[in-house]
């Protein structure tokens, strides 16, 4: 898939069937996790999220570490405190434009703003890799 020269980002999508992004950062059992680049993008894996904690902040932990090396999240909604522990941890926190949102039309506009002039936080995400 990739050159050397391919600006190449990595993003988790929180869903149930790898064709919507329809689950909450905090509830989500399965990231779907995809490289994206300029030409094209692959599945490079599906990540069990699925255990259960009592504490929120463990629980968060966990979410955390099961989006691998992720450089996006993007979730049907994220609450204020995971948002923040997610930037913290150097990846970029998206919500769905709307409900039903497919996977397939994230990954063409992120692909389009990378082929077009990227905007400032994308430039970063691409330079951070």
């Amino acid at each position: 898939m990739q050159n050397r020269e391919d600006k190449i980002i990595k993003i988790a999508f929180a869903s149930t069937d790898n064709i919507h992004i329809n689950q909450h950062f905090g509830w989500c059992e399965l990231f779907y996790i995809y490289e994206v680049s300029e030409e094209g993008y692959e599945l490079v894996s599906e990540v069990d999220s699925s255990l259960k904690f009592e504490n929120e902040v463990d629980k968060l932990e966990y979410k955390i570490n099961c989006l691998e090396d992720s450089d996006i999240i993007n979730v049907s909604q994220i609450g204020p405190k995971a948002s923040n522990m997610v930037q913290k941890c150097g990846i970029y926190p998206m919500r769905s434009s709307h409900e039903g949102e497919k996977i397939i039309d994230v990954i063409h506009s992120l692909q389009k703003m990378m082929n077009d002039d990227a905007p400032l936080w994308l430039k970063r995400i691409i330079l951070k890799r």
